[in-house]
């Protein structure tokens, strides 16, 4: 099952997955959009009109689902968003509050739904989408930066709680990608959105999913805690230093 799968990420992973001979639930908010893509998938996809902010729907999923669609073996959290980049002091408190909903108590609870179905049958796999803002702070991150380091805390949390279970837990964080809707839900202007692709050759959401579709390959033993990807244009910036305050 993913989420967020309407587009970007969600949509090259839903594809990807169908062709690596999986069952996939494409769970997003555009019901029309998921329609189309079963229509390009056929009944290897089942689309699901899900909010994963709407909780009292998230934790009523394992029944809800269709009885041969509810044992589900892999879960990849990619639902998420980054909305503007003004610094802490000048940020829109709604925009912090909705990408905490979603980042952090979306997956959150899209875990816990599913999690205890995994445990049982003692066999699963867990797939968050992070974000190297996990890990690299940069000026206008502030909270989406934070609930992408939250991410990789809870997977880790998890990979703890799950020790002596077969059950497996991976954080994959892109940096710099392109191809997807981030950049415009973040900036709400296509110019501002296309300027950050500028004379880069970012990631596409298809490296994204190759990544996912490699991580669920690997031998039942196997537990990749984390893949970091960055385009080749793309590395860590380093510690920054304002040399206007001596």
């Amino acid at each position: 099952m993913g989420t967020g799968a309407s587009a970007g990420f969600g949509q090259a992973i839903a594809h990807r997955l169908v062709a690596d001979g999986y069952r996939v639930i494409a769970a997003a908010r555009r019901l029309s959009r998921l329609e189309t893509l079963a229509q390009e998938l056929g009944d290897a996809l089942y689309p699901l009109e899900l909010d994963v902010t709407d909780f009292k729907a998230v934790r009523a999923l394992p029944q809800s689902l269709p009885e041969d669609w509810q044992a589900v073996d892999v879960l990849v959290n990619n639902a998420g968003l980054a909305l503007g980049l003004d610094r802490a002091w000048q940020a829109d408190g709604d925009d912090w509050e909705t990408m905490i909903a979603t980042n952090i108590s979306g997956l959150v609870e899209m875990t816990r739904a599913l999690l205890p179905g995994m445990v049982a049958r003692n066999h699963g796999h867990v797939v968050m989408l992070g974000s190297t803002a996990g890990r690299y702070p940069y000026p206008g991150a502030n909270v989406y930066g934070s609930t992408k380091a939250f991410v990789e805390h809870f997977t880790q949390n998890l990979r703890s709680d799950l020790l002596g279970k077969a059950v497996r837990v991976t954080n994959v964080a892109p940096g710099l990608c392109g191809g997807s809707e981030f950049s415009l839900v973040r900036l709400r202007d296509a110019a501002l959105a296309d300027a950050v692709y500028d004379s880069t050759q970012p990631l596409q959401p298809e490296d994204i999913a190759e990544a996912v579709s490699w991580v669920l390959a690997q031998p039942p033993h196997v537990n990749v805690n984390l893949i970091e990807i960055m385009p080749l244009c793309q590395a860590s910036a380093g510690l920054a230093v304002d040399r206007t305050m001596g």
